[in-house]
């Protein structure tokens, strides 16, 4: 069982996601996580096992290299697809309630900004971490947030900017969330933010990039 879960993990850091994939070159003709993930539910391994003995690994793999600068935006888009693609097998699991989620997370770019590069990438680590992603997409309104949040029940809320005249709409939109749900925390991303930055709109943090976002909730 370890053995499969390691190179489950092993494909998802290095982005090899079926058996057909291009990438890496040096696993061409070799199963990917796509066709290993089912072989672990063959074997009756529990899809939470799967989830966070091999996906979450695997992530949490390319996150550290990434944070070291040995991994570039391009290989946690691999990764991400990887680990996308083996989650199909997951989803009945999750939709039965058999195996569980994380928790929930509500995410957009804010209004004004059309920039989503970063807020998918957040959404697809996120997703490998076992959470349950809504994509609100860009340009979002307070009342799309908020009309999210009636629907989930302790959700949290990924606010992304990228400009730093839409970031200034992001403390609008936390002051509407708290007013109305007070309890809900409201997290902020985007390279033009700054700890301090979040700090004075009243977020509840500030993550530079998506891996130390995730690993945040693994107090």
């Amino acid at each position: 069982m370890e053995a499969l879960l390691n190179q489950i993990a092993d494909c998802i850091e290095s982005g090899k996601a079926e058996l057909n994939s291009p990438f890496p070159p040096e696993l061409k003709g070799k199963e990917g996580a796509y066709e290993l993930t089912k072989k672990a539910l063959d074997k009756k391994i529990h899809p939470d096992i799967i989830l966070k003995q091999g996906f979450m690994v695997g992530m949490t793999k390319i996150g550290e290299k990434f944070e070291k600068g040995t991994a570039f935006i391009p290989n946690l888009l691999l990764s991400a697809k990887a680990m996308n693609r083996a989650m199909e097998h997951l989803h009945p699991f999750f939709e039965s309630g058999e195996a569980k989620l994380t928790g929930t997370l509500v995410i957009g770019t804010v209004k004004g900004d059309l920039h989503d590069i970063g807020k998918n990438i957040v959404k697809m680590v996120m997703k490998g971490d076992g959470w349950n992603v809504i994509d609100l997409g860009v340009k979002v309104e307070s009342k799309q947030f908020l009309d999210e949040i009636k629907n989930h029940d302790k959700c949290i809320v990924g606010l992304s900017a990228l400009l730093t005249t839409t970031m200034m709409n992001m403390e609008e939109i936390i002051n509407d969330i708290k007013n109305e749900f007070n309890g809900t925390e409201v997290f902020v991303g985007g390279a033009a933010l700054s700890s301090q930055f979040a700090e004075s709109i009243g977020s509840d943090g500030f993550f530079p990039d998506p891996h130390s976002f995730a690993k945040h909730f693994h107090k």
